[in-house]
């Protein structure tokens, strides 16, 4: 059901059929984590996400979206996202970032994660690959507190600051991406409303329930700004500092929040923030 502001409001049935596609993409990711090694290839990764994905009756959300050639966006280094998987062999120290999205009956489930390939040559890599996560979570968790969408952005920021004084990142502040942004999901990959990782003086629409959202901030070492290759894909740092991405599906339901890409809804990280789960399977 659309509502005037054309967003679309899930019944409980429909989230629980996009919660099918989510644990179709977590179950993709953990494969690809594991099999994010040194000496790997991006296309390895891509085609164990398509592995899993096929086997579970599942279709991928990216591959021939607007003419995307592959199952997973796999971004290393300084690429920040829609890197597109081919001969690229992974390094010892190589931050990558991988998004998959999965279709099941219609409905679109979406999550990313960044890790360090093997182990870290770089202390800063690994803080900004779990101040990232601890933005993305902040977010997700502000939906179950927060009156309206511009809370997201907010509680991201909050973390990029607090990481900054508590000196990560050499005290430098990290680059919160804003020509990126997180999304509402549902029976299209993308719908509206935009969620931005930033304070903003929009403050958006009313969170309610039935709304499905995708929540991904992406942080830099250096510079928010970006430049897309001659691929018409890969976003990558205009200063060429390294970038980390992270995102979950998450519905809004009358009694609280389930992040339907996470296997456990969410619940663990959530308490950590005092937010519980109203999660339906």
């Amino acid at each position: 059901m659309l509502g005037r502001d054309r967003i679309e409001y899930k019944t409980v049935e429909q989230v629980r059929a996009m919660r099918r596609a989510g644990l179709v993409v977590a179950d993709a990711l953990d494969a690809v984590r594991a099999a994010a090694v040194p000496g790997a290839t991006t296309g390895d990764l891509d085609e164990v996400a398509r592995e899993v994905i096929a086997a579970a009756g599942a279709t991928p959300s990216f591959l021939g979206y607007h003419g995307y050639p592959a199952v997973l966006c796999v971004s290393v280094n300084d690429e920040v996202v829609h890197g597109i998987p081919g001969s690229r062999v992974l390094a010892q120290g190589d931050v990558v970032s991988v998004d998959c999205g999965a279709v099941v009956d219609g409905w679109h489930g979406d999550s990313a994660f960044s890790t360090v390939v093997g182990e870290a040559t770089d202390p800063a890599d690994l803080e900004l690959v779990e101040t990232t996560e601890a933005a993305m979570w902040a977010g997700i968790a502000a939906l179950a507190t927060g009156g309206r969408l511009s809370a997201v952005g907010e509680a991201v920021e909050e973390v990029v600051d607090l990481a900054v004084a508590a000196g990560k990142n050499g005290g430098e502040r990290y680059g919160i991406v804003e020509e990126y942004v997180g999304h509402g999901i549902g029976s299209a990959m993308h719908q509206p409303p935009e969620v931005l990782n930033y304070r903003a003086r929009d403050r958006g629409p009313r969170l309610k329930a039935g709304m499905c959202l995708a929540i991904e901030p992406m942080l830099t070492r250096g510079s928010r700004h970006t430049q897309v290759l001659e691929d018409d894909w890969t976003v990558v740092t205009s200063d060429g500092s390294r970038a980390a991405h992270w995102e979950h599906t998450v519905a809004i339901l009358p009694e609280g929040i389930w992040v339907l890409t996470a296997r456990d809804g969410g619940a663990e990280a959530l308490a950590a923030r005092g937010v519980s789960v109203d999660a339906l399977d």
